[in-house]
């Protein structure tokens, strides 16, 4: 029960769609279903890693990150102001590209880099937490590794749901893909403009 719980919450932190998810759909219309899986699973992994800080109760490290989330947020703001731009310039592909190596961790590590850098993120889990009646200090070792497993699959699960759903419409939006491609990137550079300001 505490699985199926941390799933449905790792799939609805997942579900909204902000930078993350359109840097998602770009890519998977413009490179594959590969590439939009990838973007979504650097998300996941830096979910997973202030997902286990808050299940396993690292209050100092929590704390300390905490404490640094002026400086990260600088950073991602800038960071996620650069991806925009990169996405309203890039050039529209005419067919999915094969990509591999560095290309696909350029798209994993993209979107990790911009969810390390807002350490807010182990307090929302800590209070999603508590709003699901979970206490991961009470618990034992089988139980935090159902939560924390949970929320990885659930966050994944909500990756592959959408790259797949995107790329089944992707022959019909690849003649429109160079307005996708600045619309995108301009909503992205503007969440990052408003980042920055706040």
């Amino acid at each position: 029960m505490l699985f199926i719980k941390a799933l449905l919450l790792g799939f609805s932190v997942s579900a909204p769609v902000g930078p993350i998810g359109l840097l998602c759909i770009q890519r998977t219309l413009s490179r594959g279903k590969a590439a939009g899986f990838l973007t979504g699973f650097g998300a996941v992994t830096a979910n997973l890693i202030y997902a286990s800080i808050a299940a396993l109760g690292l209050s100092v490290v929590s704390a300390f990150l905490v404490e640094q989330e002026i400086y990260l947020r600088i950073f991602g703001s800038l960071f996620l102001f650069y991806v925009g731009i990169k996405t309203l310039l890039k050039a529209p592909a005419n067919h999915a590209a094969q990509i591999q190596g560095e290309a696909l961790l350029s798209m994993y590590l993209s979107t990790f880099v911009l969810m390390i850098t807002n350490p807010a993120t182990i307090l929302n889990f800590v209070a999603m937490f508590s709003g699901l009646g979970i206490n991961p200090e009470n618990g034992s070792g089988a139980e935090t590794a159902a939560l924390i497993s949970g929320v990885f699959f659930g966050a994944s699960l909500w990756w592959a749901i959408l790259s797949i759903a995107v790329s089944l419409f992707r022959k019909k939006v690849t003649p429109h893909l160079a307005f996708i491609n600045k619309m995108a990137g301009g909503i992205i550079i503007l969440l990052g403009l408003l980042a920055i300001i706040r």
